[in-house]
């Protein structure tokens, strides 16, 4: 590793990859905070989420991004321009692949390779994986001559994720500080607690649900001893509002209630949570529906 120097550094380290290959649990372990949903469920993340570090001699931005795939709806392609947003300010690109993952996108790669940015590969769940399989995951990535640095980790174990900060503070640009250091996030609480009733979803609920579900917020009023939110779960079919509903309602009691004590957490204040349902059709292909929901 180059020494260390007096003066400051700061960059973006924009973080990409397929779903499902713990780019949003890496997101969290290299913060300390759980900022990305997390979930092994695809397409968990759908937005692009800056999350900064901040130290005396360095500031780094991470964004985690929606994870690579073939867009079924306008949704989906949103979900791509936020990932295609990344190769715009990136300082340091970092490809989040899995150990047995040995088929990457080609038109990424080539986009990824066409990048002048220092460019890390880090290899995720290496504790799924033996000795032999790790040397072999890292000997395949040694022949797409991309990357600067090839770095096998295991974000579930927080192995090996702390030469990730080192390394990007090795290749990190000087410059100013982005935000001020008391920042750890672009996005306000609102948008965490859209997320963090949209993760229950995800946790509580099977097959086209979770994909089929957006959530807004009608309301937010913050008081001094409880914060009121309105919140509204949007969904493309009435039978998918009848499965949210459950029985006599339990479904989203249970739902409502968990999301609830979780953003009382977040914000560290008393919360009155009121959820609703709505249906509508077909948002994940209409361009006002998703410019509402932020994409």
């Amino acid at each position: 590793m180059n020494t260390p120097t007096n003066s400051f550094k700061a960059g973006f380290v924009n973080i990409i990859g397929k779903p499902n290959v713990g780019k949003s649990t890496l997101l969290n372990t290299l913060i300390g905070q759980d900022l990305s949903v997390v979930n092994a469920k695809a397409q968990t993340t759908r937005h692009r989420i800056k999350a900064i570090i901040n130290d005396t001699n360095y500031q780094i931005v991470f964004s985690d991004t929606p994870g690579i795939m073939k867009p079924a709806y306008k949704l989906h392609q949103k979900m791509l321009d936020a990932v295609d947003e990344t190769f715009t300010d990136a300082d340091i690109i970092m490809y989040v692949t899995e150990m047995r993952d040995t088929r990457p996108d080609e038109e990424w790669m080539e986009k990824i390779k066409m990048m002048s940015v220092p460019k890390f590969i880090v290899i995720n769940k290496m504790d799924t994986a033996t000795e032999p399989e790790l040397h072999a995951a890292i000997d395949f990535w040694k022949t797409q001559n991309a990357w600067n640095e090839i770095i096998p980790i295991s974000a579930l174990h927080k192995f090996n994720t702390n030469l990730i900060i080192d390394k990007i503070v090795e290749y990190l640009p000087e410059g100013q500080p982005y935000f001020d250091d008391d920042k750890l996030t672009d996005r306000n609480d609102r948008f965490f607690v859209t997320e963090i009733i949209r993760e229950r979803i995800l946790a509580n609920y099977q097959k086209e649900i979770p994909y089929s579900v957006e959530v807004g917020l009608e309301s937010y009023k913050e008081e001094k001893t409880i914060t009121k939110i309105h919140a509204v779960i949007f969904v493309a079919r009435e039978s998918q509002k009848a499965i949210i509903l459950g029985h006599k309602g339990a479904s989203i009691k249970k739902t409502a209630t968990e999301a609830r004590l979780k953003i009382e957490e977040f914000i560290s204040q008393k919360v009155f949570l009121e959820v609703t349902i709505k249906v509508k059709p077909n948002w994940r292909d209409d361009d006002m529906a998703l410019q509402r929901f932020g994409y």
